[in-house]
């Protein structure tokens, strides 16, 4: 497995993930990424993989590769470890250059956009009793994101993302939002729910075997 030395500190977030897209070798290793991303910390990698599950999640196998490493980084922020760490068989799966390369450029424009408006501010949303409770969420999201549901991993995926960024830039409104979009899952699975179950019960009712 190649060793890259991004030095992704001096450079802003989309330009380490455009240069990783930029190298001649056609396969892009699990590996490779943790290591163009180990000193931003946590929040930079769950940006990266939320982002790219959004990209390209849509291919058969991506999310369980992509998945997995967001459940492991929620489980190592709920114990407060400093450091991501992903056994050597995780490390060495990979996936096309050219599909990442394409996921990339989905998502690049935007994300500029966001990085010049984002800054320090609300320092209590990127707290360590903060990262905590942001560790435990992104333990359920990946979760969802990890099951083989069509189009169900875009909206963990997008708040995995928004916390990652929320807490990469210490910018505690982006990590509001991300809790905006926690309660609304919520909101949508107890909707769901009360609309299933009630149907369910109509139709034990009307069967006669109620």
């Amino acid at each position: 497995m190649p060793d890259y030395d991004y030095q992704s500190d001096s450079r802003s977030f989309s330009q380490v993930i455009e240069d990783i897209g930029a190298k001649e070798d056609p396969k892009l290793y699990l590996g490779e990424l943790i290591n163009a991303f180990g000193e931003r910390g946590f929040g930079a990698l769950m940006l990266f993989f939320g982002l790219l599950n959004i990209a390209i999640g849509i291919i058969p196998g991506t999310t369980t590769i992509l998945g997995a490493p967001l459940l492991l980084m929620g489980l190592q922020l709920m114990v407060r470890q400093d450091q991501l760490w992903l056994p050597k068989w995780a490390l060495r799966r990979w996936i096309e250059r050219e599909t990442y390369r394409h996921g990339v450029e989905k998502v690049l424009p935007r994300l500029r956009m966001v990085e010049r408006l984002s800054r320090p501010r609300l320092s209590i949303m990127t707290s360590e009793v903060s990262e905590v409770l942001i560790g435990v969420a992104t333990v359920v999201l990946a979760f969802i994101l990890i099951l083989p549901i069509w189009g169900g991993n875009l909206v963990p995926a997008l708040i995995i993302s928004t916390f990652g960024f929320g807490l990469m830039q210490r910018d505690g409104v982006v990590v509001l939002v991300g809790w905006g979009g926690v309660a609304g899952v919520c909101v949508f699975v107890w909707v769901a729910w009360e609309i299933v179950s009630r149907a369910f019960l109509a139709i034990y009712q009307t069967t006669g075997l109620g």
